[in-house]
């Protein structure tokens, strides 16, 4: 992991595509610096003072020349525009069915939960070929999660959740390292991944002291909170259900609509007065400050979980 490469090796799937776009930006970009500078060397020498070339001027020109060097490049831009977008928009669109890892930043180090329950600080264990999506965000300041060989990287921003995957094709370990100036020991917030074959991973998962997974944590935060005294079916407090609830369209109180996403969830636990939900009172209190970014992860986890599942009154 620690020796020196001109290029880190390819060792996602994300990483031949980017490494392919990458090089052929360059070999372009070569391609024109030598056509445009290779002339200019050659009449500086050619025309350079006392030199005998002719400085007569004789009038020339060829319209198809001049077509083709505006009409190529055009071209040759829009189908470098198109490869890069179509690269971005497949990196940028999370997988469905992969592992979840949730990932707060804070200077400096990094704080890693599976889901099913496993902690772990400046690494992470991943299986070989598997899809592993990260949801992320930060403690204090801005920080970017950027693992070289597999050519991805992702801002982590405070207050805001950003994601992030990738799915490995080798085994080893691999650098993490925060890419964004985080403060004064901003280079020693590194850490490794450690791709694995599938049965060590899960021999990994289950070592150590048995822990209860995301999901369990996050309904016990969510009764010990007093969460489940206003939000149950059965509750005597006029508050809105959260089965069926995630991914789903919300009405506002203001006539607009909302997507209940991971962000819709921080936000109403921590500003539950910015986004009041159609038909009922802004009687719930905040949360900010009284939770953890970990803690805020896995009550979200919970709140995804039953959110995924039916409303009482379909069952």
């Amino acid at each position: 992991m620690d020796q020196f490469r001109l290029f880190p090796p390819q060792a996602s799937t994300t990483s031949h595509e980017v490494d392919a776009l990458f090089f052929a930006l360059t070999l372009i970009s070569l391609f024109f610096m030598a056509v445009i500078f290779l002339p200019i060397i050659f009449f500086s020498v050619k025309y350079r003072r006392g030199s005998p070339a002719d400085r007569s001027n004789p009038r020339s020109g060829s319209f198809l020349i001049e077509s083709g060097w505006t009409i190529g490049p055009i071209f040759l831009s829009l189908g470098l525009f198109a490869w890069g977008a179509v690269a971005y928009f497949r990196i940028e669109r999370r997988p469905e069915n992969a592992i979840d890892v949730e990932v707060v930043g804070r200077q400096w180090m990094w704080k890693l939960q599976h889901a099913e329950g496993k902690r772990e600080i400046n690494e992470l264990h991943v299986p070989l070929n598997s899809t592993v999506a990260m949801t992320m965000t930060s403690q204090d300041v801005i920080h970017s999660f950027f693992i070289p060989a597999f050519r991805v990287k992702q801002d982590v921003v405070p207050g805001k959740y950003t994601g992030e995957w990738f799915k490995p094709t080798r085994t080893g370990e691999y650098h993490i390292f925060c890419a964004q100036y985080c403060g004064t020991q901003h280079s020693r917030m590194i850490g490794r991944v450690v791709v694995m074959e599938p049965a060590a991973y899960e021999r990994w998962l289950k070592s150590g002291e048995p822990t209860e997974s995301i999901v369990q944590t996050g309904e016990r935060l969510f009764r010990d909170r007093g969460c489940s005294g206003c939000h149950a079916p059965n509750s005597q407090f006029h508050a809105p259900l959260l089965q069926g609830l995630y991914r789903n369209p919300v009405p506002l109180a203001n006539g607009t609509m909302v997507t209940a996403d991971d962000q819709y969830l921080r936000d109403s636990i921590l500003q539950p007065g910015k986004q009041i939900t159609a038909g009922y009172q802004n009687i719930m209190p905040s949360f900010a400050g009284h939770l953890s970014e970990e803690e805020i992860m896995q009550l979200i986890a919970y709140l995804k979980y039953i959110g995924n599942q039916p409303p009482p009154s379909q069952e």
